[in-house]
């Protein structure tokens, strides 16, 4: 019944006229709750779903809103998605999800086609697409909204929502220092994110307080993922003077770190202090559960698609973080200073 059923349908069942129902379907303030309720059960009964091209034709939005992104985290995403998709419940829109390839020099071609054959009213940026300069030159050729979530650069261009992460770095970082550890090994993100170059800062910036000496290498290279925490934990666990503790740009690098502890016969945090960022599902998953940065993901995105829809002015938003403390951190052990 679905493919045949239209607008005039449900005018029939609900009886009322076309330009009632049409009322019902933009979210008209002045129709009756009596009058929605019944054109709403006319739709559910013959199965109705208003097409996307005819409200565009009808000079309409399309409902619908696009989150385009490039993360290798699963956890950080379904939090970014979850957090667009609850805003987008809230305001009757339909939230597609895109990943594309930063890297890729046809990247801006494919924002442009993704925009120009959905129609969608707006965009959501995430990292590091957020930072993506064909990206944002092609929007802004398009003249369609676009909010960004936790840009690195020119925040002038757009609203964003964003967190500190040079804070948020030297904040676990300064706890780290606090619980007597010294030698601290730092895995770095994704140097196509900005909050890598950020969390990079805030690392430093701790030692520097402290008047540790910052050691090159003492930070490896990371890529957000559990495989490339796994690379930086055996080459800094393999030193004769191996680190105390070791500090992860995300979650899913520090149970990298975790699982080859674990694989050397270390104890941790006894033999080794292991900390994250972002507090995504992972942190809970793994034993011992992480000590880790709650990043307010879902809350970035919620507000970012909020601001998408309110069609607000340039705004940039600032959402606090917090540490959290779990099992895998300890007070240095003095058997391990050397």
């Amino acid at each position: 019944m679905s493919d045949r059923s239209n607008i005039k349908d449900v005018s029939a069942l609900a009886g009322v006229s076309v330009k009632t129902v049409s009322r019902v379907l933009n979210g008209h303030r002045y129709v009756s709750q009596d009058t929605k309720e019944r054109v709403e059960k006319a739709m559910r009964e013959l199965e109705f779903r208003p097409s996307v091209a005819a409200r565009i034709l009808a000079g309409n939005k399309s409902g619908q809103v696009a989150l385009i992104y490039d993360n290798h985290s699963p956890y950080y995403m379904n939090q970014v998605q979850m957090g667009c998709w609850e805003a987008c419940q809230g305001a009757n829109s339909r939230l597609l999800a895109q990943p594309v390839d930063v890297t890729d020099a046809l990247v801006g071609e494919q924002v442009r086609g993704l925009v120009t054959e959905t129609h969608v009213d707006g965009v959501i940026l995430s990292s590091p697409v957020t930072d993506c300069q064909a990206v944002l030159k092609a929007l802004e050729g398009m003249d369609i909204p676009f909010v960004r979530i936790s840009p690195g650069t020119n925040h002038a261009l757009t609203s964003s929502v964003f967190m500190d992460d040079a804070q948020a770095a030297d904040d676990m970082t300064s706890y780290l220092i606090a619980k007597g550890h010294r030698q601290i090994g730092f895995i770095r993100g994704d140097t196509n994110h900005m909050a890598s170059e950020e969390r990079l800062f805030g690392y430093r910036r701790a030692l520097d307080r402290a008047g540790l000496p910052f050691e090159p290498a003492l930070v490896l290279p990371g890529e957000f993922d559990f495989d490339s925490g796994v690379d930086a934990a055996r080459q800094f666990l393999k030193r004769p003077d191996r680190p105390t503790a070791i500090f992860a740009s995300n979650d899913d690098m520090a149970a990298g770190v975790l699982s080859v502890a674990h694989d050397m016969g270390l104890s941790v945090p006894e033999d080794l202090s292991v900390a994250g960022f972002d507090n995504t599902t992972i942190a809970r998953m793994v034993w011992p559960q992480l000590t880790t940065i709650n990043q307010p993901t879902r809350e970035l995105a919620f507000a970012a698609t909020q601001l998408l829809l309110s069609g607000a002015q340039l705004t940039h938003r600032r959402l606090p973080h917090d540490l959290v403390e779990r099992a895998s951190v300890a007070a240095i052990n003095p058997d391990l200073i050397a």
